[in-house]
């Protein structure tokens, strides 16, 4: 086995640093702790451990520190192998490492240190930062970007001949080195080896009174180590989330990825740039979403179906193929069937909206009665006239209609092929039980009640 392959098959242990307080997003304890803070429908740290995953890394080792047992918490839930290490007092990223470190002092291998609250990591950025490291042998090795402007980001010097040479912070850069675009992105593959050793030299001697992770690298090198410098192609995108601007950014960037990947499957976005599709949403070739349109994470939109424009789809909705949600309409955790369509000014919530059905302008689902949320089940072919009211738990059967404005009651619901008008509504007899004259047409008495009614 040559030198790359054993170079390739070290051990990885990937440190994610997630202790920090988030004070300049405000709001206290009334948010979730930084990491939990939801990114498109699932918290940032979700996302971070999705990039991680394919990694395979033998060892994940989260640091926690402010509010720890609720970031623990999420953590025994939701990822299974990782284990948390309690950063108390916070005294910096450097010492946050060495402590997680700490908690393995036999491993022996590659260190990859990330962010908890960049969701916007990908896995592939990732994989290349540690191929390099292991192709070149290198003791640290720091994944980069290159921006326009780095504002107080550390700047990455180069040598002449285009290798790493060191990192600078902004503020004690000099006017030369400020000009350079290319950023510390805080993102390393470390050696194990090198990295302790680094880590017990830093000094808390700064303004901050920390141990800083990037002096680690400066350690490293200065001690002879190799030191690589990667390029990610997005290394603009990789910031992390450190207030309200910060987190718009990382949504805007994931949404553009995620509407992407859809149109490469076939799924047609009119306007990519106003649409807002979530994690976790299952959209098959030939739908169409139109603009301005949310997609909330657990949808599933069948072939040929059709959302938008100004269109709202929260968990738990399933469009079947062909079925259509049409401006302003908000659908939430309900099912319409193939064909149907709900094309104007409505709200389902909780419904079961058969095939074919057809559901009018303005139309609600009342689902919740103040204490509890009830389904309401329209059926196959049926016709909802505009403005209707549907109070569940209740029911339309199949190729039954509402007229306009009718209350539909849960004690009223509407028998298969009947129509219901009125408030609250009331069924109308068919042709055969209506007494009607052979014109087609009943009594004077009964057509005002009709018209009064409905």
């Amino acid at each position: 086995m040559g030198e790359a392959s054993l170079r390739a098959e070290r051990p990885l242990a990937v440190v994610i640093l997630a202790a920090g307080k988030g004070s300049r997003l405000g709001g206290g304890d009334a948010l979730p702790p930084k990491p939990l803070l939801d990114c498109l429908g699932l918290p940032l740290l979700e996302h971070v451990r999705r990039a991680l995953a394919p990694l395979a890394a033998e060892h994940t080792l989260v640091v926690t520190g402010h509010r720890a047992e609720d970031l623990e918490a999420w953590l025994g839930a939701s990822w299974g192998g990782a284990r948390a290490v309690r950063q108390v007092p916070q005294n910096g990223t450097g010492h946050a490492a060495r402590l997680a470190l700490e908690a393995l002092p036999d491993f022996e291998g590659d260190v990859l240190v990330v962010y908890g609250d960049v969701p916007q990591l990908a896995s592939t950025d990732l994989a290349e930062l540690l191929a390099v490291h292991r192709a070149e042998d290198a003791q640290a090795t720091v994944l980069t970007g290159v921006i326009a402007e780095p504002g107080m980001l550390g700047r990455v010097v180069r040598d002449e001949a285009g290798a790493f040479a060191r990192i600078v912070e902004a503020r004690d850069a000099t006017p030369h080195e400020l000009e350079l675009r290319e950023f510390n992105t805080g993102l390393y593959a470390f050696a194990a080896g090198a990295l302790r050793t680094a880590l017990g030299s830093l000094s808390t001697d700064n303004v901050q009174g920390e141990e800083y992770l990037t002096d680690a690298v400066g350690a490293v090198r200065e001690s002879g180590g190799r030191v690589e410098a990667v390029v990610a192609p997005e290394g603009g995108a990789l910031l992390g989330v450190n207030d309200w601007a910060d987190l718009a950014t990382a949504v805007a960037t994931l949404r553009a990825r995620i509407c992407t990947e859809h149109m490469r499957r076939g799924v047609r976005i009119t306007d990519p740039a106003t649409t807002v599709i979530e994690a976790d949403v299952a959209i098959e070739p030939g739908a169409r979403i139109l603009p301005v349109t949310h997609i909330g994470t657990g949808c599933r939109i069948g072939a040929g179906a059709k959302v938008g424009p100004f269109a709202r789809l929260r968990g738990g909705t399933v469009l079947e193929a062909g079925a259509e949600i049409g401006n302003f309409v908000e659908v939430k955790g309900s099912t319409v069937g193939a064909g149907a369509k709900a094309k104007h000014l409505t709200y389902l919530g909780d419904a079961e909206v058969g095939p074919r059905a057809n559901v009018g302008c303005g139309v609600v689902t009342a689902n919740y009665d103040g204490q509890a949320k009830h389904r309401t089940h329209i059926g196959p072919d049926a016709s909802i006239g505009s403005g209707t009211v549907l109070v569940a738990p209740t029911s339309v059967g199949a190729g039954g209609r509402t007229g306009a404005n009718a209350v539909v009651l849960p004690d009223h619901a509407v028998p298969p092929g009947a129509t219901a008008v009125g408030v609250p509504s009331r069924v109308l007899p068919s042709e055969a039980d209506s007494g009607e004259d052979a014109a087609g047409h009943g009594s004077p008495e009964e057509q005002a009640g009709e018209s009064t009614q409905s």
